[in-house]
Parts: structure tokens; C-alpha cells; sequence
């Protein structure tokens, strides 16, 4: 059976497999390259906020009555990431490796610590509050990952 838990990690990791793409894009020196795995990472994270942000957390919140605890720390992270996402872009665009590359390493190192947040709290506590919610919850999640 499908978990949020299970379900959201394998975004992740679909996240962190484009986000490869564009460093070894760059370890080739192929800007151009780069920016279009980095495109497509971006779509893909902005995508994953998006559903945790507008599905995925209200539920949680409407479910458990918790709407300032974990969800709120994710959401200033993702803000925090975003702003990371629009400066490794800009780097990228302006063709300054260095740029990208500084905003590239602290964007892998706060994804992974979110991640691990999200994958080890959030997303089980989910799956334990929204059991009865699971089917409709996991199929708003599947279509609007798939829309973007």
C-alpha cells in the first residue's frame, strides 16, 4: 500500500535525480546543459512545494488542529529554498559557474536536512493522521505533481 511517506520520498528522490543531472552537467563544463537540468529540477521542486503547500498541509493542519507546528517550519524552508532556486538560476543565466555552483552546494545541503525533516516526521505523522483521508489525499498529490 501507498504512504504519503512513501510516496512523497520518491519525489524527492525524482528531485534529487535531476538536481544530479545539472551537477554533472556542470562537472562536464556544459552550461548549457546545466540550465536546462537545472530548468527542469526547479519545475520539478517548485511542483513538490506547491502540492505540499495548497494539498498535503492544509489537510494535515484541518486533520490535527497543528497549523504553527512542523508545517509551518517547512513552509519558511521552502521560502528559504525558493529564494536559493532564484539565485542558482540567475548564476546559471549570467554563465557564472562559481555563482552556481556556491548556491548549488548550500540548496543540496538544506534539501537534504529538509528532506530528512519531512521523510522522519512530517510524512509519517501524515500517513498516522490521514489514514481515513489516504485514497484522496494521495490522488490529489499524484495529479498535481502530474499537472506541473
Amino acid at each position: 500500500m501507498t504512504t504519503i511517506r512513501s510516496f512523497m520520498t520518491n519525489d524527492h528522490r525524482h528531485c534529487d535525480d535531476l538536481f544530479a543531472e545539472a551537477e554533472q552537467a556542470m562537472a562536464k563544463n556544459n552550461l548549457e546543459a546545466a540550465r536546462a537540468a537545472f530548468g527542469h529540477f526547479r519545475t520539478a521542486v517548485l511542483a513538490h512545494f506547491d502540492c505540499e503547500e495548497k494539498t498535503l498541509f492544509p489537510t494535515f493542519e484541518a486533520k490535527t488542529g497543528m497549523s504553527m507546528g512542523p508545517t509551518q517550519v517547512m513552509r519558511l524552508e521552502h521560502e528559504q529554498m525558493r529564494a536559493l532556486l532564484d539565485d542558482a538560476a540567475e548564476a546559471l543565466n549570467a554563465g557564472s559557474a562559481d555563482d552556481y555552483l556556491g548556491q548549488a552546494d548550500t540548496l543540496l545541503i538544506m534539501m537534504q536536512q529538509h528532506n530528512m525533516k519531512e521523510e522522519n516526521i512530517l510524512y509519517p505523522m501524515c500517513d498516522q493522521h490521514l489514514a481515513a483521508e489516504l485514497p484522496d489525499v494521495l490522488a490529489h498529490l499524484e495529479t498535481e505533481l502530474a499537472e506541473s
